[in-house]
């Protein structure tokens, strides 16, 4: 069943754990974490970036989840990832998508604020739920071999995280405390005293980008403080990928993609069942 959010996350943060946003632009990846959810007995979020949505199309994406959301045993949210522009916005929820993340983190403050309102006035009409991002969560969604370095000026502050949450009113937060989109050589070591000062008397439920590459440890210990949702991207491409290489390498001469698809699909459900334990969210529809 395809459903809003709201009502997991609450069951989330009440329970002491976060439910897995799992990106997607293939239909081989959708099956495969719609599949892994169903043995977990667990609720999931598939989610399209602007890039995967320009790819797939807002309505392909759309139809593609739903299809499979209908038959599914568990609830499955569909959500718009790091949409820049409001037009973005509207057309993945006129398109069936129950959550939406307006990303004006690279504007100034006061944009930010604006473009983010006014997504939020617009989705809560359509009984559609809304993260915003206050902060900026630096890096790209592959895996890279340099290292990366994290500006302070970049991580969400506390007193701005709690205007903007105030003055725009979403439900939830995308927080940048050290998390980086992508792999890089160097893991992320995570602001847990800036987390702690986030979350601290503030009415909304939050969410860690980039949790490809950040420490089972640290993950675990950001989930406790309160994070409720936390995205992977780069382990699933990358699963994808060595799934399909891996089964060339065993039958070089498959040219049928319905015999060499499959290795991918199972790559990336085992990734997305390895998340779902680390998350907690095992057996909690």
């Amino acid at each position: 069943m395809l459903v809003n959010p709201l009502e997991l996350f609450a069951a989330a943060k009440k329970g002491g754990y976060a439910i897995g946003a799992f990106n997607t632009s293939d239909l081989n990846i959708t099956k495969a974490i719609i599949e892994a959810a169903e043995e977990m007995r667990s609720p999931v979020i598939i989610e399209t970036s602007e890039g995967e949505i320009d790819f797939l199309s807002p309505e392909i994406s759309a139809s593609q989840v739903k299809s499979l959301a209908r038959k599914a045993k568990v609830p499955v949210v569909l959500h718009l990832d790091h949409g820049k522009k409001f037009e973005t916005v509207v057309a993945a929820i006129k398109n069936g998508y129950t959550s939406v993340h307006l990303d004006g983190s690279s504007n100034n403050f006061d944009l930010n604020v604006t473009l983010t309102k006014n997504t939020v006035v617009y989705a809560h009409k359509k009984n559609v739920s809304v993260e915003g991002e206050i902060g900026h969560i630096v890096g790209g969604s592959k895996k890279h071999n340099n290292k990366i370095e994290i500006s302070p000026d970049t991580l969400t502050d506390p007193e701005e995280a709690k205007k903007f949450v105030q003055e725009t009113g979403v439900d939830v937060l995308a927080v940048a405390i050290g998390n980086i989109h992508g792999m890089y050589s160097n893991p992320p070591s995570l602001d847990f005293e800036r987390l702690g000062k986030i979350v601290k008397n503030l009415d909304c439920y939050f969410s860690l980008h980039g949790g490809s590459g950040i420490p089972k440890n640290q993950v675990q210990r950001a989930i406790k403080m309160g994070i409720s949702k936390v995205n992977i991207n780069t382990e699933l491409r990358l699963a994808f990928k060595d799934g399909i290489l891996h089964e060339f390498d065993v039958h070089p001469e498959e040219v049928i993609p319905y015999k060499y698809l499959p290795a991918g699909t199972e790559a990336v459900k085992k990734v997305v069942i390895g998340k779902i334990k680390l998350f907690g969210s095992v057996g909690k529809i």
